[in-house]
């Protein structure tokens, strides 16, 4: 039993350093936030635009278009790090598979240049 139980202390390691880093960012945001807004201290640092009344002010649609193919080709990209720490251990079946699937990305990727989703002109 006790070989069980230390089979599974990482897990609980990770469980309980997971739930205080989650208190911590639910309690952060009271100890940080604005607490007397003046015009100086709300103004816009980081966007390098003003903060705008309306939350349903209409955007350009190349910039969804640009901020859903970066999520795409980010996940897809993220498959290149697990694949390259056992890339010793899995064989050149493995090799190859990633090889197509990369292929299949850069076709994407040429795609979207060719039809000008890129573009922002």
């Amino acid at each position: 039993m006790d070989l069980l139980l230390t089979d599974y202390l990482p897990l609980a390691v990770f469980l309980g350093v997971s739930l205080a880093f989650m208190g911590i960012l639910m309690i952060a945001p009271f100890l940080v936030a604005v607490k007397n807004p003046d015009p100086e201290k709300v103004s816009a640092y980081e966007c390098g635009f003003n903060a705008f009344d309306d939350a349903r002010m209409k955007f350009d649609v190349r910039f969804y278009l640009v901020s859903i193919l970066f999520i795409i080709f980010d996940l897809e990209v993220a498959f290149l790090f697990p694949w390259a720490v056992v890339l010793k251990d899995v064989g050149v079946y493995a090799f190859w598979s990633m090889m197509v699937f990369l292929g299949v990305l850069t076709i994407g990727f040429i795609y979207e240049w060719r039809k000008g989703a890129l573009e922002w002109d």
